[in-house]
């Protein structure tokens, strides 16, 4: 079983279909307008794709937040695609430092899951790997995702209820 520092897991019910919330998950450039970044390629699993950090569009105060973060690299390499189930990649979790390589650095692991709920569908957001990440930079990684895997789950709410 995984240490309580090593997963972090958000959940929330979305009234909206499961095709339209994989759509909003799998398709690289909804995804990233929504969740915050511009992507330069589409999601295949077994591929990376690399883009920047840009303000998302669904919400203007989480826009304003993320401004700052602007500009920077960002890669995501795509694990799973399994339609209206499950999205899931790896990528260097709070990579924020402007001149620092995190590329020699493990992974972590983001997942996806949508399921059929009553009321419409739930999405589990887990970010699994964290006791890998270097002890010097661990804590505040796992802090800064904790809160940011509450925000991009209201990201997805508001944009699917804008679309």
């Amino acid at each position: 079983m995984a240490s309580t520092t090593d997963v972090i897991e958000k959940k929330i019910l979305l009234r909206a279909s499961r095709s339209r919330v994989y759509r909003a998950l799998s398709d690289s450039r909804e995804f990233g307008a929504w969740f915050g970044m511009r992507l330069l390629g589409p999601f295949v699993a077994g591929q990376a794709v690399r883009g920047t950090i840009t303000p998302t569009t669904a919400d203007p105060e989480v826009a304003r937040l993320q401004k700052p973060f602007e500009g920077l690299p960002i890669e995501l390499e795509v694990v799973g695609l399994e339609p209206e189930r499950l999205f899931s990649f790896h990528w260097h979790p709070h990579a924020v430092e402007r001149d620092k390589d995190y590329s020699e650095e493990p992974s972590t692991l983001v997942a996806f899951e949508i399921e059929e709920a009553a009321g419409g569908v739930l999405l589990t957001v887990r970010e699994s790997g964290f006791d890998r990440i270097p002890l010097a930079r661990r804590a505040k990684a796992f802090t800064a995702n904790d809160e940011g895997w509450g925000i991009v789950v209201k990201l997805i709410e508001r944009h699917l209820a804008a679309s």
